[in-house]
């Protein structure tokens, strides 16, 4: 790992001395999973591509004085969780119910959906009902699977309190969950 942050810093500094070259190996290696986790978040294209343009200009202006004590996507993720959290708490400023309106939204579909597809949605709607930082907590963890130092690191929390508000989602999940079972779905 200590290589890999070496490596990480070598880039940083090409990358704050105007090397295109370093910008686009940061681009292609952290935009697309930067993408995806942001739009997880926010469920909303223009946002994520906002945020994650954001993110990439905030890295630039960092460059100069990058130091090797994180990894650059871990930085990246911290930094576009703190937009995403900036952006959702102005939605709820203009519209408190734009995203249950998402979430509806999001979850039309077929009449008949497979047993596989109706839990992820019935997941995937539990997991928008959990509190903000569990909601982080488990997307961090378990959806873009960073480690849970790393997660812990995004959060700005100890891996303790990580564990904790991931053992508490857990608790929170079945609730919904059980309720979606006992409405005559199985999981399979």
């Amino acid at each position: 790992m200590n290589d890999e942050l070496q490596a990480e810093a070598d880039c940083m500094r090409r990358f704050a001395n105007g090397d295109a070259a370093a910008g686009q190996f940061l681009l292609d290696r952290y935009l697309d999973r930067l993408h995806a986790s942001v739009y997880r978040w926010l469920q909303d294209t223009g946002d994520t591509e906002d945020i994650c343009q954001e993110s990439f200009l905030r890295l630039w202006k960092q460059a100069p004085r990058w130091e090797s004590k994180a990894r650059v996507g871990t930085w990246l993720t911290t930094v576009a969780l703190n937009l995403a959290r900036d952006r959702l708490r102005q939605r709820a400023q203009r519209e408190v119910s734009a995203l249950d309106v998402e979430a509806e939204d999001a979850a039309a579909g077929p009449a008949q959906q497979a047993a596989s597809s109706e839990l992820s949605e019935a997941l995937q709607q539990a997991v928008r009902g959990l509190p903000e930082r569990q909601r982080e907590a488990v997307l961090l963890a378990h959806v873009e699977q960073f480690s849970q130092a790393e997660a812990a690191a995004i959060m700005g929390v100890s891996e303790g309190a990580l564990e904790s508000l991931l053992v508490r989602a857990k608790r929170a999940l079945r609730v919904p969950l059980a309720a979606w079972r006992a409405g005559g779905h199985d999981e399979q």
